[in-house]
């Protein structure tokens, strides 16, 4: 006999209206992978679940499968992150990593990896002393364990070791290029200092992201990361990722 319904925990990643009171929810589980279901009446006032449903709440969920759409039965929080939602700053960041998971994840398809690093990021957003390294450390380990973790020790063409120095990155090539074969590339290629490769080394080997925290790191290579997995990333989804503009420019007022 099918059943018709089942329980698991979720974040949610988006909402998106649906007719005068529903909304169409991403969930990301870790048992189910990324789920959209409907939210019937959760737009009311009188919701009994609506307040449960917001964006980034870690919840407890019941769910009935459905011909296209599952529904939403019940929900209950199980975290919803209060540190992050009076900071704009690391608000705009949750979003950010929550798009992510987004577009590197299907439907359906288990990752609990990707689910326990994303709970990771949110507890630590509010603590991180670089909370801009936080980010890039989330982007390593989301593309790792997406299957598209980046080559930074053997270029992408060669194969050969990497010798100490400036090289270049391949979004095509999915890593890093070694100057005599940086011609054999036609695709977009983004400068890479080795200072950058090598804080970009160190945060691909740190499965925690403590030992990141401590780094010191310039402003002028935190930007050169920034610009490498921004762009790299944005060749991966083949779209632009709607709020990194908006932690760009949060971040850029809380600068002033």
């Amino acid at each position: 006999m099918r059943v018709r319904s089942y329980k698991t925990e979720a974040v949610v990643l988006r909402q998106m209206p649906l007719g005068e009171a529903d909304r169409i929810l991403t969930l990301f589980t870790p048992d189910v992978g990324k789920v959209r279901a409907v939210g019937k009446g959760v737009r009311r006032t009188k919701s009994r679940y609506g307040g449960h449903l917001e964006l980034l709440n870690r919840v407890e969920v019941s769910i009935s499968y459905g011909r296209s759409l599952d529904v939403v039965n019940e929900a209950q929080v199980i975290e919803s992150f209060p540190a992050l939602r009076e900071d704009l700053q690391q608000l705009s960041k949750a979003f950010y990593l929550a798009e992510l998971v987004d577009g590197f994840t299907a439907e359906q398809s288990q990752n609990e990896p990707v689910y326990r690093i994303l709970l990771r990021a949110f507890r630590s957003l509010d603590s991180a002393r670089q909370p801009d390294l936080l980010v890039r450390h989330f982007e390593m380990h989301l593309l790792g364990h997406s299957g598209y973790s980046p080559q930074l020790y053997r270029c992408v063409e060669c194969r050969f070791e990497l010798e100490p120095g400036d090289h270049l990155f391949s979004c095509a090539g999915g890593g890093v290029v070694c100057q005599r074969c940086r011609k054999m590339q036609s695709s977009t290629l983004v400068p890479l200092s080795l200072s950058a490769m090598k804080v970009l080394r160190f945060i691909q080997r740190s499965a925690d992201y403590s030992p990141v925290d401590a780094l010191n790191v310039s402003t002028e290579v935190l930007r050169e990361i920034e610009r490498l997995t921004r762009t790299h990333i944005r060749f991966l989804v083949e779209r632009e990722v709607k709020s990194a503009d908006f932690m760009g420019l949060v971040s850029s007022s809380g600068r002033r």
